[in-house]
């Protein structure tokens, strides 16, 4: 049997990781923990969280850590996570780094490999515009965007260097179709010796 895969993808708003996301986790067979896709299904649910997440989404606030970390341990304790994950929107800041960090531990776990979706700024703000032209996404104005990115520079950019002392982030480069990207993603796994067990 295939040893467990514990990832993390990172990159900024617009980076494609929620696309790459799926597709590592249809290749090796895990669940993404998308905090974005949990939050998305209340709103649309209209439950008590739903409104409490739309009220913050619509004022370009993130979710606070609290929130977002019950949210999270919650989901990798379902049984469909026992044996990996990929991670994707959560931890982005130091604190939830910590917090990721003694619940893993607490189940003699850690994550694999940080994958972190390299995309210059300016490429990121034409595909989040173009998104939001596409999709109608309310959440995706200028200055949301604007103000989602330079929270993602202050607060999640440095969780990599937190990461990088542990020799387990994969810098990738962004830029590219998608499955030049989704190749790169690959590459860089089976270096750490993870093969794919389903074709993508």
């Amino acid at each position: 049997m295939a040893r467990p895969l514990r990832l993390l993808i990172v990159g900024p708003q617009g980076s494609g990781k929620g696309t790459q996301g799926a597709r590592i986790a249809e290749a090796f067979g895990i669940p993404v923990v998308s905090t974005g896709d949990v939050f998305r299904a209340n709103v649309a649910g209209g439950t008590e969280l739903g409104l409490q997440v739309q009220e913050i989404i619509d004022a370009g606030r993130l979710v606070p850590d609290e929130l977002t970390g019950a949210v999270v341990r919650d989901r990798l304790s379902k049984e469909d996570a026992a044996d990996g994950f990929l991670l994707d929107g959560y931890p982005r800041n130091l604190s939830q780094v910590m917090n990721l960090d003694e619940f893993l531990e607490g189940r003699g776990e850690s994550l694999d490999a940080v994958l972190a979706l390299v995309v210059p700024r300016e490429e990121s703000m034409l595909r989040l515009r173009k998104r939001a032209q596409e999709q109608g996404r309310a959440d995706d104005t200028e200055e949301a965007i604007a103000q989602r990115l330079a929270i993602y520079e202050s607060e999640t950019a440095p969780i990599l260097g937190v990461y990088g002392t542990r020799g387990i982030v994969d810098e990738i480069d962004g830029v590219g179709s998608l499955d030049e990207v989704t190749v790169r993603i690959f590459a860089a796994l089976e270096v750490r010796g993870f093969a794919r067990s389903a074709a993508v």
